[in-house]
């Protein structure tokens, strides 16, 4: 009998595979760090076959490191990295170019030019999104325009497009299965949320061709099943969903209210809305949360595209640390109420800002700043970005969550947390469990393969390890919080 779900967590700096058990308890993790690729300012590529093969590695190190072969998975879950993406030949299965990452700014200009074309609200409208090289569309036309002989390719039916979801299932299972999830599909600004499937105007609009499009499917659905030679079974892979999307759901915010907070490369906010599509009023995102039996459940999101990652420039740009886990110990030791701010605009400000012209800067700077408060800055510009998000989604439902759950590498942090709970000032809870992306991945197969019955099922699986209160007093939190204001607004690109 099959005990366990393998959950790929494919992202933006490294692939995991996890086993996880009926309980929702992780066995054996593996993990590989793969090449980040920067080649203009604003530029951000991977190499696909590094993204491959890093994948089927840490699979089979599982595997190993657990000591069961795959007769003992049920099935296998996929999450991602979203919106970047890959384009490959349909008989080779081998890219065009270089993956172009979420990160990527080199398509402001296009976005810019849509925008002054007046095509924002068609967009808005129809995708839930707003125009921006964060998204797939304007990325794709790029390959489509610049590699060459690719647009010629595409029109004659012979490559494929897809986000690395699609990628890793279209490798997988040898070519038979081009599939992504609604989760992905919603992140690219060519599929209508609304009436869930590839939208002919925003195809016109962004000159891609239909036939380079993957099917869309649910969450928890049937993407084809793993050749043999890869992982030695043919194993099913029943369960896809973006990476928030997917924590979302291994956080068990099921019921609209609910939200969750990832802190990864990136922080992401969402917030569960049920069966409505609303639209923001502050430039935040309206995605599918995640979609079953046919059925989408909308989320409102807020993205910050640098989060760990100014942890990772710390390291290893300024090389201030050796290793994550001392940027504990460092901010601790602070003066309280210090006011040196690091804007991580490294690719440009994202949800509300949408500025993907800004870079980043570091204020506030005197002769008794250290390393200490520099660190202690980088960290907490994670939690003003967080308030920046929680100020725009309470303005959009008209209420403010008294409790956030979270998740990420960054959460195991206590100092981190606590700031949080003080800037945001309400409840942070953080998870027993804290790879929640992987977990939600895992439970969207095991919904699939009958090993839940319902979401309730799953909801009662969910434990808080530790739950962080505020501290801080409210005139203090202004303070500080006006200071990350006024930072932000010394960076962006109009001043």
């Amino acid at each position: 009998m099959a005990d366990y779900l393998l959950a790929i967590d494919q992202g933006t700096t490294s692939s995991r595979a996890i086993l996880f058990d009926r309980r929702g308890c992780s066995v054996a993790t593996a993990q590989r760090e793969f090449s980040q690729h920067f080649p203009r300012d604003g530029w951000v590529e991977h190499d696909p076959e590094a993204i491959w093969d890093s994948v089927v590695a840490t699979c089979r190190e599982v595997l190993e490191h657990a000591g069961v072969d795959a007769a003992a998975v049920a099935g296998i879950g996929i999450t991602n990295q979203r919106e970047t993406t890959l384009l490959w030949d349909r008989a080779t299965g081998e890219p065009l170019h270089n993956a172009i990452v979420w990160q990527d700014r080199r398509t402001a200009g296009a976005c810019q030019a849509l925008r002054d074309g007046g095509h924002l609200d068609a967009v808005q409208s129809r995708t839930g999104l707003l125009i921006d090289p964060y998204f797939s569309a304007t990325k794709l036309a790029w390959l489509l325009d610049n590699v060459p002989g690719a647009r010629e390719r595409a029109e004659r039916g012979e490559l494929a497009f897809g986000t690395v979801d699609t990628f890793l299932i279209w490798r997988l299972t040898g070519g038979r299965v081009h599939a992504t999830d609604a989760t992905n599909a919603s992140r690219t600004a060519l599929f209508n949320i609304h009436e869930q499937c590839w939208d002919p105007e925003l195809l016109t609009l962004f000159d891609i061709p239909a036939s380079l499009l993957p099917d869309v499917k649910d969450s928890s659905d049937d993407f084809g099943t793993v050749e043999p030679h890869w992982l030695g079974g043919e194993l099913p892979i029943a369960g896809v969903a973006g990476d928030q999307q997917a924590a979302l759901f291994g956080q068990a915010c099921f019921t609209p209210g609910m939200g969750k907070s990832t802190y990864g490369t990136g922080c992401f906010m969402i917030v569960n809305t049920g069966d409505m599509a609303e639209r923001s009023r502050n430039r935040l995102l309206t995605t599918v949360g995640y979609r079953l039996n046919g059925e989408p459940t909308f989320a409102i999101e807020g993205s910050i595209f640098v989060a760990g990652a100014t942890v990772q420039w710390l390291r290893d740009g300024l090389q201030l640390f050796r290793d994550a886990a001392e940027t504990e110990a460092l901010a601790r030791q602070t003066r309280s109420g210090h006011s040196v701010y690091l804007v991580p605009a490294f690719t440009g400000l994202g949800a509300p800002h949408w500025d993907p012209q800004a870079r980043g800067a570091i204020f506030g700077l005197t002769r008794d700043t250290g390393i200490a408060e520099i660190v202690a800055a980088g960290l907490q510009a994670v939690c003003y970005q967080t308030r920046d998000l929680q100020a725009c989604m309470s303005d959009d439902m008209d209420v403010t969550p008294d409790t956030l759950r979270v998740d990420g590498g960054m959460v195991a942090n206590n100092w981190v947390m606590q700031f949080l709970a003080d800037m945001l000032g309400v409840s942070v809870d953080r998870p027993t469990v804290l790879e929640t992306t992987a977990l939600g991945a895992a439970y969207l197969a095991g919904l699939r393969l009958g090993w839940y019955r319902d979401l309730d099922e799953i909801a009662a699986l969910w434990q808080c390890e530790r739950r962080f209160v505020p501290q801080m007093e409210e005139a203090e939190r202004e303070r500080l919080y006006v200071g990350w204001q006024e930072a932000v607004e010394r960076v962006k690109s109009s001043r």
